[in-house]
């Protein structure tokens, strides 16, 4: 697969609840105050790391900050050949307002 969707808040709790993975694209800092439960923090740095151990059969779910930036991190990811990627629309933001309580430090 070489492309991604946007899918919303309800989308990705359904997908996360069947085991997708989920990588945060956000700075460390803002990672570890708060962060989707489960999620990997990806960046330039560890995204080898992370693409060496990854299971690129199980859905993956790219969030950042607001969903702009997670949209091109997911279009990357994609071409690295995971089966189904996402970006999640309206970002982190949006998650914490909708789903605190499932959001961990």
């Amino acid at each position: 697969m070489s492309e991604y969707r946007c899918i919303n808040i309800i989308e990705a709790c359904d997908l996360i609840d069947q085991g997708a993975q989920v990588v945060d694209i956000r700075d460390e800092t803002s990672f570890n105050e708060l962060h989707i439960r489960n999620a990997t923090n990806l960046s330039n740095h560890n995204l080898p790391e992370y693409l060496a151990q990854a299971d690129f059969d199980q859905p993956l779910i790219v969030c950042c900050y607001h969903g702009i930036s997670s949209q091109s991190a997911a279009a990357h990811l994609a071409h690295q050949g995971f089966e189904q990627v996402c970006s999640l629309d309206g970002g982190f933001e949006a998650w914490r307002a909708q789903c605190p309580d499932r959001c961990s430090r």
